[in-house]
């Protein structure tokens, strides 16, 4: 009798317990057989490397305190949806409102919130939370040398257009020891030897009827200062720089006529960076492996995936993945490569109010499983076994 209470109590607590538990685990499915899903056989890499897992963060609706963490574990095949409030069960208010951005340095993991203007700081393994820096509007984030560089629209989000500003936040102490300001709505940025490169966006600008932005800011890492900008097209928003030193910054374009672009900044003989040439296509998100550069651009609505030569710079494969018959994507968001085996990771944000999706390939294209992933999927960051984290291939 005494045993079965025990029992009694026990089952008592698991229900308590599963109840206040956000945490959802998911086994990634498989293609699709017989008319029925079926738990994936091949969910896990088949080469064994140096990477752990990898975490998604969820943007959420605007407005809505929506923003989420999720975690793929590579050596159980299992998708955690939602980990934040379960590593953080103080956390008020959670992880906030609009995960714009997801980054591992050293043995830390930044979450850029971005209408909850903040970025949270946590343990890489645990993403249990080490604390927060207030940043007004922030947007994107790089490292060097113990620094993190944070892109800030610093007005309020949907607000009047000011000039924007990058801060400069001690990794250690998670204090803000400078700003320099850039120009207007910065978005993605990115480093080369001691020089900072800044996207330039200008999209509160357009909203206000004065034309976007159409300059990548060039910050001097050891003076802090903007030394000059590059014009290069209007309404820059991804820009990331790969193993040679050059910097690949694509462009939404506007609505007169000039289109979306991918453009191509490379020293000159003076060693200056500037702007060199051009790939003629639409590029909503973009990778590096080896030579290659994975893309894919949406055209009325529908995905368009591709890779380039990045020395010849012509789309050299037109279809590099295949989904399987029946499936479809329906908001493709964003877009990873895993940094050794070459998997390709393809995140969809459906209808922008359910769930999302996240896509596994193989680096040959071949559908290998999909997931549920929270609302809005966009970003992703691969956690490393060791410290610091391994050179990726750019």
């Amino acid at each position: 009798m005494k045993l079965f209470r025990y029992f009694l109590l026990f089952a008592t607590f698991l229900t308590i317990a599963s109840c206040r538990d956000e945490l959802q685990v998911y086994y990634p499915m498989a293609d699709i057989t017989d008319g029925e899903d079926s738990i994936s056989r091949d969910t896990t890499n088949s080469t064994i490397t140096e990477y752990l897992g990898f975490y998604v963060i969820n943007e959420g609706n605007m407005g809505s305190n929506q923003a989420s963490l999720d975690y793929y574990d590579f050596a159980s095949s299992t998708y955690l949806r939602n980990i934040f409030p379960e590593r953080n069960p103080n956390q008020v208010m959670e992880l906030g409102d609009v995960g714009n951005d997801v980054k591992i340095y050293g043995d830390q993991l930044w979450l850029v919130i971005n209408c909850s203007n903040k970025i949270e700081v946590c343990d890489k393994y645990t993403a249990v939370s080490r604390g927060h820096i207030d940043i007004p509007n922030c947007r994107y984030v790089c490292f060097s040398d113990g620094y993190a560089y944070v892109s800030s629209y610093v007005g309020p989000v949907g607000g009047t257009s000011v000039l924007g500003s990058v801060y400069k936040v001690d990794t250690t102490t998670l204090e803000v020891v400078g700003t320099v300001t850039v120009g207007y709505q910065p978005d993605e940025l990115d480093i080369v030897d001691d020089k900072l490169y800044v996207a330039n966006s200008g999209g509160y600008q357009a909203m206000q009827g004065k034309g976007y932005d159409w300059t990548v800011s060039v910050i001097d890492l050891n003076t802090f200062t903007e030394e000059r900008k590059i014009r290069v097209a209007p309404n820059l928003f991804r820009l990331r720089a790969d193993s040679k030193g050059r910097v690949w910054v694509a462009s939404r374009g506007d609505r007169m006529g000039i289109p979306s672009r991918l453009y191509l900044l490379e020293r000159d003989k003076d060693g200056q960076m500037q702007l060199a040439d051009s790939v003629k296509t639409r590029v909503t998100d973009f990778a590096f492996r080896g030579d290659s550069i994975y893309y894919f651009g949406t055209v009325g609505n529908k995905p368009q995936f591709g890779i380039i030569d990045m020395n010849t710079l012509e789309i050299v494969n037109r279809q590099p993945v295949t989904m399987p018959d029946g499936r479809n994507f329906q908001t493709v968001y964003g877009l990873a490569l895993h940094p050794i085996t070459g998997d390709i990771y393809v995140l969809d944000a459906t209808n922008y109010t359910s769930s999302g999706y996240l896509f596994c390939f193989d680096s040959e294209g071949n559908y290998r499983w999909d997931t549920l992933t929270g609302q809005i999927p966009s970003r992703i960051a691969f956690l490393s076994k060791t410290y610091p984290a391994p050179p990726e291939d750019n």
